[in-house]
């Protein structure tokens, strides 16, 4: 399935996958951290900082599609971001997150709180010690981008809308002396940056 010979179709990519896959019966995100393939050169697939998959050019058009590829991404300490079965590893293009915050929901505990956090291919993950949150400032447009890792190195970007919800949570929390503004889930209090410079945006 290297570049050269596999099929020049997305259908012909993803029946190639599902033959690896136990026949198409895994949908869920494979042990793609277990398996040591040979490295089979890059694939002309992208995923977009919108969480728009593309082959060759061209978006791919069916969500289960899509949800098949990303059930065996992988992202490896060289920073790049891989297909990967137990006989093949393929690399892709990935914009930003290969994933997409979508969703959220808040569960209580009495004075504690989790963020129950929805991706666009369907995973689900609480925000907390497994799943930190991570946020990248842009100080040049005021831009806010939180992410949350996912699953190995692979991190979901809050849509627009969910960064909005999510920093509605916000408080002023002291981290090692510091005035933070943070985020608390799953027993644990994420900063998102030092309060005096969250006041200067507001």
């Amino acid at each position: 399935m290297t570049q050269g010979n596999m099929a020049g179709d997305v259908g012909g990519l993803a029946s190639a996958i599902t033959r690896q896959l136990d026949g198409g019966k895994l949908r869920k995100p494979a042990p793609v951290d277990c398996w040591e393939p040979d490295f089979c050169g890059d694939i002309d697939m992208e995923i977009k900082a919108d969480g728009t998959w593309f082959y060759q050019g061209s978006p791919i058009g069916r969500a289960a599609m899509a949800q098949l590829f990303s059930t065996v991404l992988r992202k490896d300490e060289d920073g790049e971001t891989y297909l990967v079965t137990p006989v093949e590893k393929l690399r892709i293009r990935v914009e930003d997150a290969p994933f997409i915050a979508v969703g959220m929901d808040i569960e209580r505990n009495g004075d504690s709180r989790t963020l129950v956090i929805r991706t666009n291919m369907g995973d689900v993950v609480e925000a907390g010690p497994d799943h930190p949150l991570r946020f990248a400032v842009d100080d040049d447009d005021d831009g806010m981008r939180p992410y949350v890792l996912v699953r190995g190195r692979l991190e979901a970007l809050f849509s627009r809308a969910l960064t909005y919800d999510l920093m509605a949570l916000g408080e002023e929390i002291d981290i090692d002396g510091r005035a933070m503004f943070a985020i608390r889930s799953g027993g644990m209090a994420f900063p998102v940056m030092e309060m005096a410079a969250m006041e200067k945006r507001l």
